[in-house]
């Protein structure tokens, strides 16, 4: 890259600029253009401020860190809160919306009128990607958005790729509300279940004229248009002018060099024209030397190229401040609508955190909580969701027997995990299969070790669909203020208390929380847990003491209307005490210091907390004493017993030692775990009676509707059928009235006809009436034949002489209608006329009539 050793100050109004350098080699004179003014202006204050606003945001959050008590963070870290903020987060388009998702995840901070407002946003974007008005916002370009923005609101010239970024931001507003006017339309009820999102995305102004004058200026790629003013097409014709000149030039120099035109070719260095050639070689025109290496070659720009290229650059440089007064001009009508434009940005960004935060709930199916907040006494104010009423879903008797209700809840990042799981075996699979085909291709066919690899992969596809993580059916009653669950180790207890722990926190952000329908939680100001590695050996006095201090900050923060969660309370220390501090510390919470607490131990005194005091409930973990495995479910009002004996048997200990640990534990011990057998076989019984009555009310509830279904296609059936016949009636009277129609108009044709031969008769010479009568004459008497056909025609006459046309103003009769109807026209030509009958305008024949 060549330098140049003067300084040199360029003008180009309204912005001044310096090129410093430093060269040995160049003679020439170095034009700087607007556009790399620009650049040169402007990318180092928008790379600063994006540096800057980084840090402003991290300075942030460590402040807002700072501002939390130790306790609340130790707790978000234990349950992993910023895990699942950052899952949360990746269902956002944009990268702003990403950081805005996990800012206001990570704030806690919230009143209860705030988490319901969180909540009836969320609903409102469920039901747009439902009802499909809500589009991906992937396609905003936020960081080039930003940036032009930035620009106009200090009058520096946007770019192209801005000012089309901006252009996309516009539409996509644009596209957004056409899609909310026409669900509105379809429906105005749509409206309010969309709300709030509806209003603010209807308030929403968009300047058409700025999208339009953008399109005219700017292509798509972000280039300015030639079109764009004449004197940026003067001057970019001028440099393509300049630049095929000086290729011609540089083509015609190349071919004089016969012997060394392998080795020389054209190139451009720093916008000029230049000749590069080899190493071991030297041109034979003279030039300047604009760099050199030994071992590559050397780039000589020719004397006679030296003017062109000079030319060239004036010549960019004209069409840079060209480009530059144009976006300019982009700027100027930017600044026009900068706040409506601001506007716009902002809710973008908004709306793509809240739908962050609907897709993320309807990709793992997550039910909208029914949040309330629970006073002093038994006072309740329930959260009212826009869009419809969500508690109204909820039993009257649910919502007065259960605090906490929350049926088949998963943990979310176990559910993440599994999905991640059986997302990267199927895609193994897939690019196994793939490999198998390609490999097919070159050898043909045949088995090889790569489809037993298959068979594997298949095999753990298929274990990951079926291995799905265990729900909890978790249902704390309205007067538990502590639950207490027993159980064996890697028995689930610490994954229970990590589920409502992020339960509690996702409802009072605005998420849906992963269980069934319907859902019940209360809102809480704290969630703070003290969970440790329950999975460790042993317990140091260390970490005692940290658990200690923990609970004892827990204790001082939590309210009456606080979740505290406790992993093996009173453990690490003298069971004897630890029993007695944990019983102590539980009656502490019962007593109001806060709304619910649950708490996991092994320590059996704890259990009997239940039976001296109505706040206590017991829970414990099941067990597979068969498999000897636990199987993560709970069993309510059940005390956990002890396993460890019995586990020890079925692992084939020897019976002395079993025998005397079953002595020293104790004869009362062990009848208290028959007791508690007794009761988890009940337990167990109760249970599968449940399961049993709702199975049979599933089938009676799917036969119900099944014969619903049916007597609505009987009845579907018989309507259609009695519309088919109706149809069949009436075409056949249809046919029926025109067939009886066509025979009248015929038998009076036939009647009409002989009276005409009468009459033609009579007016014929007399010689052809004495011709036809006189074989009558000849014989004297007339045939009975020939006296009937005279009598029939005799009376013909007579009935037509009756017969007389209507006039207009006359009643006639219309057999068809059974009604009279007055004569409104007269054609005696077609034998046609019209009449009224009622509000009727009929056109009929005259043989339709009887006057």
């Amino acid at each position: 890259m060549p330098s140049f050793p003067h300084l040199q100050k360029v003008s180009l109004s309204p912005f001044p600029i310096t090129i410093i350098g430093s060269s040995t080699a160049a003679t020439s004179t170095a034009t700087c253009t607007t556009t790399q003014f620009v650049q040169f202006q402007l990318s180092t204050p928008r790379f600063l401020s994006k540096r800057i606003l980084a840090v402003t945001a991290a300075f942030g959050n460590s402040s807002m860190n700072r501002d939390q008590p130790s306790a609340v963070l130790d707790s978000l870290r234990v349950l992993q809160w910023d895990q699942l903020c950052d899952c949360v987060a990746s269902f956002a388009g944009t990268s702003l919306g990403k950081q805005a998702v996990k800012e206001q995840l990570w704030n806690l901070n919230k009143a209860y009128e705030d988490s319901v407002r969180l909540l009836e946003e969320t609903n409102a974007a469920v039901e747009m990607q439902k009802y499909g008005a809500m589009m991906e916002f992937s396609g905003i370009d936020v960081s080039l958005v930003e940036s032009g923005i930035k620009c106009a609101r200090r009058g520096f010239p946007v770019s192209g790729n801005e000012a089309m970024a901006l252009v996309a931001l516009l539409q996509f507003a644009d596209a957004l509300q056409l899609n909310v006017k026409a669900a509105i339309k379809e429906d105005s009820d749509w409206f309010r279940r969309f709300m709030p999102l509806s209003e603010k995305i209807m308030e929403l102004v968009i300047s058409q004229p700025l999208i339009k004058f953008i399109e005219q200026l700017v292509d798509e790629d972000g280039s300015v248009k030639d079109s764009a003013s004449s004197s940026l097409r003067h001057a970019r014709d001028q440099v393509r002018f300049l630049e095929r000149k000086l290729y011609q030039l540089m083509e015609s120099m190349i071919r004089n060099e016969a012997k060394e035109t392998s080795t020389l070719e054209i190139c451009n260095l720093d916008g000029r024209w230049c000749i590069k050639s080899g190493a071991s070689m030297r041109p034979a025109f003279e030039g300047l030397l604009l760099a050199s290496d030994s071992g590559v070659g050397s780039v000589v720009e020719p004397l006679s190229a030296v003017p062109l290229n000079d030319e060239l650059q004036q010549a960019r440089a004209s069409a840079a401040k060209a480009e530059a007064e144009v976006l300019l001009k982009i700027t100027q009508k930017m600044q026009m609508d900068l706040d409506e434009i601001e506007n716009v940005f902002d809710v973008m960004i908004q709306i793509d955190m809240i739908n962050a935060r609907a897709r993320y709930s309807l990709s793992f199916e997550g039910s909208c909580p029914d949040l309330y907040l629970q006073q002093d006494e038994d006072g309740i104010i329930n959260a009212e969701t826009s869009g419809e009423d969500k508690i109204s879903t909820i039993p009257q008797l649910t919502r007065n027997k259960w605090n906490l209700y929350l049926p088949k809840a998963y943990h979310p990042l176990l559910l993440q995990r599994h999905r991640i799981n059986l997302q990267m075996a199927m895609k193994d699979l897939s690019n196994a299969n793939a490999e198998i085909r390609r490999r097919k291709q070159l050898r043909g066919p045949g088995k090889g070790e790569e489809e037993k690899d298959l068979d594997s992969l298949q095999m753990q596809v298929a274990k990951l669909k079926q291995a799905l993580p265990v729900p909890f059916d978790i249902f704390i009653a309205q007067n538990t203020r502590v639950l207490v669950i027993t159980g064996p180790n890697t028995g689930g207890k610490t994954i229970c208390l990590k589920t409502v722990g992020l339960a509690a926190m996702m409802a009072k952000s605005g998420l849906y929380v992963l269980a069934s329908e319907p859902a019940r939680i209360p809102w809480f100001d704290f969630v703070l847990a003290d969970i440790g590695d329950e999975q460790s050996l042993s317990q140091s006095l260390s970490t005692f003491s940290g658990h200690l201090k923990q609970i004892s900050e827990i204790k001082s923060l939590s309210t009456s209307l606080s979740l505290v969660l406790l992993d093996e309370v009173g453990a690490g220390t003298n069971p004897l005490e630890g029993a007695a501090l944990g019983m102590s510390l539980l009656e502490s919470f019962a007593d109001g210091d806060a709304l619910l607490t649950i708490a996991t131990t092994h320590h059996g005194e704890l259990k009997t907390l239940k039976y001296s005091n109505n706040a206590f409930e017991n829970a414990c973990m099941e067990f597979d004493e068969v498999n000897l495995k636990p199987t993560y479910r709970i069993l309510w009002g059940v005390p956990g017993r002890s396993n460890a004996i019995n586990i020890a048997e079925r692992l084939g200990l020897p019976v002395e030692i079993l025998d005397n640990a079953r002595a020293l534990y104790g004869a009362a011990s062990a009848e208290i775990n028959e007791v508690i057998v007794d009761m988890e076989r009940f337990k167990q019984d109760y249970h599968n009676k449940i399961h049993e009555a709702q199975h049979y009310m599933r089938l009676s509830k799917k036969l119900h509707q099944s014969l619903l279904l049916t007597r609505k296609r009987v009845m579907e059936h018989g309507m259609e059928e009695r519309y088919r016949m109706m149809q069949e009636i009436s075409e056949a009277a249809a046919s029926a009235r025109s067939i009886i129609h066509k025979k009248v108009r015929e038998s009076r044709s036939v009647r009409i006809q002989p009276s005409k031969q009468i009459k033609a008769d009579k007016d014929r010479p007399d010689s052809t009436s004495v011709h036809r009568h006189a074989p009558a004459e000849e014989d004297g008497t007339p045939s009975a034949t020939e006296t009937a056909y005279s009598m029939d025609n005799t009376k013909q006459s007579i009935t037509e002489a009756k017969l007389e046309l209507p006039k207009v103003g006359d009643l006639v009769n219309v057999p068809s209608l059974n009604k009279k109807a007055t004569v409104l026209k007269l054609d005696p030509s077609k034998e046609e006329l019209v009449v009224q009958a009622g509000n009727l305008k009929l056109k009929l024949k005259l043989a339709d009539i009887v006057t």
